[in-house]
């Protein structure tokens, strides 16, 4: 363990050096290194790994790096001195640069492998090898892995230069996509939705790279022209970054015996995950076979939970592959997400995601990468036909406790004691034919109005009689069904409990594309000021935020390339 001398004492971080101090590599330590890898980390090429846990691989560090922003709530939580993002010593850490890093601090990153499941079928054609042997992080590989006051959290670099995994990439991440991802974690965090954190965001002044993008005005499908973007490196920052595809990944090769110890390394990093994410939900003394049970249990209590939050607050997760799904039951990987404006049931903000990745079609996801999660453990399992039922069991629970979860979601979103299914149903109709704004009419509702006059500054169009005749049959069953009556207090206590679920601010994307257009020119004032609205989604803030950020989504931005949708994140 990290030298903390006495755990009730918060720790506080002024210098990479007190970082160092608290360091702990749990992954290096207790899995297995692929066997082929460099003692360097000098490692870049696409090759095949065909065993191991992880791959040692040296970062690729920023040309000439300059500060963008790091996330002051994040540091205050980690104990870090609000001073420390902009010292050499960490700016050259989280560009790329390990050649300096203090001891115990190890002057090399770690990448992983895992496999690909799209929608619960396996793949490998994506694959430059066609065996599978090739998917793993390709641009993203961790530096640090510390505790700190009594929390275990690993760091990694997003876009750090090129691994054995880069499928013939340059390793890079562009600044758009490096700003969104920095900026949505922790605007999902102050939502109150399990996921990754972001630490600190760095640019480089001379490097830059060209990606597809879309032309300025452009209502494209997919990009229609090349773009010089600079490069960046962000590092987000979990208890872990352990995939369902990486559990796939060793139980396929448990199941076809790919090697002599393929059986033994799917059992020791169930066992890793296990000390990593559930160490407080799972009896680490019980026989293997009680212990995978118990994860699974676990896990599909997380999964479920984690989907409805999703949903609560509008968010699409646009490419919900098992490899874009954490173990722990967090959100991970912001590449090709967005968050509905304009509520639309299947909204999908990416245009390769297709209908079964979509908005209200995430449970269902979430279901398929909970299947590969359970057919990744059966090997464990196979000798206990017993334990093999159970974990069938458990499997098929899944959609019951997703079920629960959701209603109990949209109860608390409509301040109502239980959920209602024909009240429900009547407003997703009444939703989509009004063309609301979901994030704008759940906030107004909150104030439990007396008529649909107030709930019209959600509505994207004027009401037709018929539809104002049936939202006002649609308030007044809703009314009816809440029982407060001319309660003042109580009406108070709804509306409160109501505006904790129903954030004020989010994520708008046409809001956003001035933030990195902006930034790519040196100047990062609109990320910083979008730091403040979306880490504070719940408060009123000021008249001059409201008028700016809690808007309807303009005309022009409907099905605008790189606004209302894009086909890659970069």
């Amino acid at each position: 363990m990290p030298n903390q001398p006495n755990p009730d004492i918060p720790v506080r971080v002024f210098t990479l050096d007190d970082l160092a101090n608290l360091t702990d590599y749990s992954l290096l330590d207790n899995l297995n290194c692929d066997p082929d890898a460099t003692l360097t980390g000098d490692d870049y090429e696409p090759r095949q790994v065909f065993s191991g846990h992880y791959v040692p691989v040296k970062p690729t560090p920023l040309a000439n790096p300059i500060y963008v922003a790091h996330s002051k709530s994040f540091f205050a939580e980690l104990g870090f001195d609000d001073g420390l993002a902009k010292t050499k010593a960490f700016t050259r850490l989280f560009s790329g640069d390990v050649s300096e890093v203090p001891a115990p601090m190890r002057p090399v990153g770690w990448a992983t492998g895992y496999a690909l499941s799209i929608y619960g079928t396996e793949y490998i054609q994506q694959c430059p090898f066609r065996t599978g042997n090739g998917y793993g992080d390709g641009r993203a590989m961790s530096v640090v892995e510390a505790v700190i006051n009594g929390k275990r959290w690993e760091m990694q670099l997003k876009g750090g230069g090129p691994t054995p995994y880069c499928r013939g990439g340059d390793g890079r991440a562009v600044l758009r996509s490096s700003i969104r991802e920095f900026l949505a974690q922790e605007h999902m965090h102050a939502l109150g939705v399990p996921t990754s954190r972001s630490l600190c965001l760095f640019v480089s002044a001379s490097e830059q790279v060209m990606r597809p993008w879309y032309s300025e005005g452009s209502y494209a499908t997919n990009p229609d022209r090349n773009v010089t973007n600079p490069v960046a490196i962000s590092t987000r920052v979990a208890p872990s970054f352990l995939r369902v595809g990486q559990l796939e990944l060793f139980g396929r090769r448990a199941r076809f015996n790919a090697h002599e110890n393929a059986l033994k390394e799917l059992e020791v990093i169930v066992l890793h995950l296990i000390e990593r994410e559930y160490s407080l939900e799972v009896n680490r003394e019980l026989p293997i076979t009680e212990q995978v049970l118990q994860l699974s249990q676990a896990f599909c209590e997380r999964l479920t939970t984690l989907i409805s939050h999703w949903m609560r607050v509008g968010y699409c997760q646009g490419n919900f592959n098992s490899d874009n799904c954490a173990c722990g039951g967090y959100t991970l990987d912001y590449g090709p997400f967005g968050f509905t404006e304009c509520f639309e049931p299947y909204y999908q903000p990416w245009t390769g995601g297709g209908q079964h990745f979509s908005f209200f079609n995430q449970g269902a996801a979430a279901k398929t990468n909970f299947d590969m999660f359970c057919k990744a453990l059966q090997p464990l399992l196979a000798t206990d036909s017993a334990a093999l039922a159970s974990l069938e069991h458990i499997n098929q629970g899944f959609d019951d406790l997703m079920r629960h979860k959701m209603e109990a979601m949209w109860a608390s979103k409509l301040g109502l004691k239980s959920f209602d299914d024909e009240l429900f149903n009547g407003l997703l109709d009444l939703m989509r034919q009004t063309f609301v704004d979901y994030t704008i009419f759940f906030r107004e509702l909150s104030n439990i109005p007396e008529d649909i006059t107030a709930l019209s500054k959600s509505f994207y169009g004027p009401l037709t009689k018929t539809l104002s005749v049936k939202w006002t049959t649609w308030l007044q069953k809703w009314h009816e069904l809440m029982d407060i009556g001319e309660d003042k207090h109580q009406k108070s206590l709804v509306t409160k409990m109501m505006q904790q679920v129903n954030p004020k601010y989010t994520w708008r994307e046409w809001l956003v594309v001035p933030a990195y257009k902006l930034a790519s020119e040196g100047d990062f004032s609109i990320v910083h000021e979008l730091q403040q609205v979306l880490t504070q989604p719940f408060d009123e803030q000021t008249v001059e935020i409201a008028q700016k950020y809690n808007t309807l989504k303009p005309q022009a931005y409907f099905d605008a390339g790189g606004v209302s949708h894009y086909s890659c994140s970069s």
